[in-house]
């Protein structure tokens, strides 16, 4: 039975209505949505997952610190008042841009008379892809779950083994993230505080002295996109949470054993990857040329050369500002060029005039580092500390979804801060997972000519046996 077939969208009333397919409801893609929805157009919205997720606070559910539900909201409800906005739980495989068809992974088929591709980015291993397996990122809740079970097991674990074997004990209790960019920073603050609060307050034979969180960074700062002030500023916070930060380290390998930073292995049963993401395959499906993170070179109107009709925004787009600087993957500008590409659409369909090519307006970088601390630059505004710990709280509410996200969230926040309490400790999905974290057994050690006893809270790093 063939499955593939034609999906017209909007009432048949003997009229050609034109139609505008969205594939991806992120930033951009929502806020296409949403102004499209002022003109007389059908749009189809499609993604891979019902939910729209605000991933800036992703990190804060790996570490127990949100509910999943607290960063999401269904598609359908964000949209339900735009009558004239369809959903589709599909994924894309491909687009054939001559006859203007999205194929989809059902087997239907979607005509567009406009095509917008928000399709956002993923992991980047700089080619090493096998390390996926030992150094999870956090693009989605799947994501965000599984590394939270990691983090949470290993403590378990630490304190199931309490002194019976110090280095699988010093394994567990090392926590190390890859990355100096804000998400990196972000992570290694808050698992920080999760990883040394639970040990004093929720368990009798792990303290904070035995906990170990490194972050590792390529370049010489981190934060390399603010300025040199908030890094040092950010590193400084970092330190005084315990985090030991080493700058200009190169990640050599990742395996069950832990990571080799600069000819030396660093054992660690939790590794979390902050270090660099690839666009959508949005250019394959099209067939042009990406640039080198895999991203839809867009002209000024965010159109995609040679391709009539078709956008490219947010993650999925290298567009370059008025200043001829990159635009930056934040959800800001994806917001920006979501509501630029809607206009342009309308324009093209006779309902506007044309909009002046696209100028990204930056209002600002935030990052926070832990509980009470976070780094801010406005411009020639730069500061850090509790106030801008409160600036980077409040924006991040106001960019949420839904009334009921920002008072939960907002709560929660409230909470932590008096009581250092983190209500979503669960370990869920238990089951193989939990097989996975067994500790790496010393006659393993023995059979690669390696031992390394280090006491706990001690550095556990050895050099890596020659071969």
């Amino acid at each position: 039975m063939n499955r593939s077939k034609e999906l017209l969208h909007g009432p048949n009333d003997g009229r050609r209505v034109p139609h505008v397919v969205i594939v991806g409801a992120g930033f951009g893609g929502l806020a296409a949505t949403k102004e499209l929805a002022r003109y007389d157009v059908n749009v189809t919205l499609v993604d891979r997952q019902n939910h729209h997720l605000f991933q800036p606070l992703l990190y804060q559910v790996a570490t127990a610190g949100l509910s999943p539900a607290d960063v999401a909201a269904p598609i359908r409800s964000i949209v339900k008042g735009q009558k004239r906005t369809r959903v589709l739980l599909d994924r894309v495989d491909g687009v054939d841009h001559e006859r203007k068809v999205v194929s989809l992974a059902s087997g239907a088929r979607l005509t567009y008379d406009s095509l917008v591709l928000a399709t956002g980015a993923t992991h980047s291993y700089f080619g090493n892809e096998g390390w996926a397996k030992y150094a999870p990122g956090i693009k989605t809740i799947d994501d965000a779950l599984h590394v939270r079970r990691q983090i949470l097991l290993a403590l378990e674990r630490a304190e199931t083994n309490r002194q019976e074997d110090v280095e699988e004990r010093a394994e567990f209790l090392t926590f190390v993230i890859i990355g100096g960019g804000p998400t990196g920073v972000e992570m290694a603050g808050a698992v920080a505080e999760l990883t040394r609060h639970a040990a004093e307050m929720d368990f009798h034979y792990i303290t904070r002295r035995c906990v170990r969180i490194i972050l590792i960074e390529a370049g010489q700062r981190l934060l390399s996109t603010f300025p040199e002030k908030l890094s040092e500023a950010a590193k400084r916070s970092l330190e005084k949470l315990g985090v030991e930060v080493r700058l200009g380290s190169r990640v050599a390998q990742i395996d069950e054993s832990g990571v080799v930073v600069d000819g030396v292995l660093i054992r660690s049963a939790t590794i979390i990857w902050a270090a660099g993401v690839k666009a959508s395959p949005a250019a394959r499906w099209l067939e042009v040329e990406p640039d080198r993170a895999g991203r839809v070179i867009v002209d000024g109107n965010l159109q995609i050369a040679g391709r009539d009709g078709v956008y490219a925004i947010g993650d999925t787009a290298a567009a370059t500002g008025a200043a001829g600087k990159p635009v930056p993957g934040i959800a800001p500008a994806a917001k920006q060029q979501g509501i630029h590409a809607a206009r342009h659409i309308a324009a093209e369909l006779g309902y506007r005039r044309l909009p002046a090519p696209f100028r990204y307006r930056h209002f600002g970088s935030l990052a926070t580092i832990g509980r009470k601390r976070a780094v801010v630059e406005f411009g020639w505004v730069r500061f850090s500390g509790l106030a801008a710990w409160i600036l980077w709280s409040t924006a991040h509410i106001y960019f949420l979804v839904g009334f009921r996200n920002r008072l939960v969230v907002g709560a929660n926040w409230f909470w932590n801060y008096i009581t250092f309490d983190r209500g979503a400790r669960l370990i869920t999905g238990l089951g193989a997972e939990a097989d996975q974290m067994q500790p790496i057994h010393r006659a393993r050690y023995r059979a690669e000519g390696e031992v390394n006893a280090a006491p706990v809270g001690s550095s556990i790093t050895g050099r890596v046996a020659a071969h």
